[in-house]
């Protein structure tokens, strides 16, 4: 009766164990869109990725960040199988990296790839033709989306008719046609003007709306601030920092305001402020004739505190926190290591 119990008690174990497994795995692979668990990359004496782990949220913009040199072209080619991984693995949606994922991923290197003597719908059709879509289909998508980019009268021009800009229009349309679950975007806005860079912004936000994920590796900041809701970033093979760009940013600001104030007794204010914070010089665009400083509060202080003690001193015209910039982390965590 003993050995009867055990084995029931196995069995209940076992079974508790495999739905709690099935149940994190289905759990993960819904979460999760790519994953990359302890990449590593040698070519010869040099270590171009050493032990990379990344998760990159479905549906979400993620920011592969890194100075020149660090790793990351390394590991957007290992995703698109053109290299492989010394060690380590990649997980596409819940599978292993396997050659038919190509289908599943649209890239747009930094250095385009267009054949420049052909004419541009023919190589369009050609490549979306590679990627999987039928002629037909590809026809209809390439209408749709020439007509939506307003490039319509460049189906019989040669690529080498077209300006640097104009060639990157025609690769980031033959990027998206096929509607990839992963896209990868390496320097997109590099060669357009204001004008084009915010229409393929747009572009690409859209697509993230409609549940494409996007890889975005630049170094442009302020693209990394209007568009990133993740970022990793690599420094010397390594990753030296990822996760959601909000709370990045919480944990490096550092309880500081700047502020300005309006007071006949300029000199006192000052005294008694350097009494009690730490008061740094600040300059900011404004309307009104004020003091301006840069406060950082101890620990235990908080804004409502800072702000009542300096409306006792006179007009408070300016109070904002200061958010470290995605360029701010860039430098400061690039710097420590």
């Amino acid at each position: 009766m003993a050995y009867k119990q055990h084995k029931l008690l196995l069995i209940l174990s076992f079974a508790s164990f495999a739905i709690q497994y099935l149940y994190n795995f289905l759990h993960f692979s819904m979460e999760k869109l790519l994953v990359a668990e302890n990449v590593s990359k040698s070519f010869g004496d040099f270590k171009a990725l050493n032990k990379i782990s990344i998760e990159v949220p479905k549906g979400s913009i993620f920011g592969l960040l890194g100075p020149n040199g660090a790793g990351k072209t390394t590991f957007i080619r290992i995703i698109n199988q053109i290299t492989m991984p010394d060690t380590g693995h990649v997980i596409l949606d819940g599978e292993a990296l396997q050659p038919h994922h190509i289908q599943h991923i649209g890239y747009l290197p930094e250095e385009r790839g267009l054949y420049k003597t052909m004419k541009v719908g023919e190589q369009a059709l050609y490549l979306a033709q590679l990627k999987g879509l039928s002629k037909q289909e590809a026809k209809v998508r390439l209408k749709h989306w020439f007509e939506r980019l307003e490039i319509g009268d460049w189906w019989n021009k040669k690529v080498q008719e077209l300006s640097k800009g104009m060639a990157q229009k025609i690769q980031f349309v033959v990027t998206v046609l096929h509607e990839p679950k992963l896209l990868i975007f390496d320097e997109p806005f590099s060669g357009f003007d204001p004008i084009n860079a915010n229409l393929i912004k747009d572009e690409i936000l859209k697509l993230r709306n409609d549940g494409a994920t996007v890889i975005f590796s630049t170094h442009r900041m302020e693209s990394v601030e209007e568009m990133c809701d993740h970022i990793a970033l690599i420094h010397k093979s390594n990753k030296i920092l990822d996760g959601k760009l909000i709370d990045i940013k919480r944990a490096y600001k550092s309880n500081t305001f700047e502020v300005g104030i309006h007071t006949n007794d300029p000199n006192g204010v000052t005294s008694a402020l350097k009494e009690r914070f730490e008061v740094f010089p600040a300059s900011f665009k404004s309307i009104n004739d004020e003091l301006q400083y840069k406060i950082k509060l101890p620990a235990n202080a908080s804004a409502n505190d800072l702000a009542s003690y300096l409306i006792s001193k006179g007009q408070l015209t300016h109070f904002v926190e200061v958010i470290p910039s995605a360029n701010d982390i860039f430098i400061e965590t690039v710097q420590k290591n």
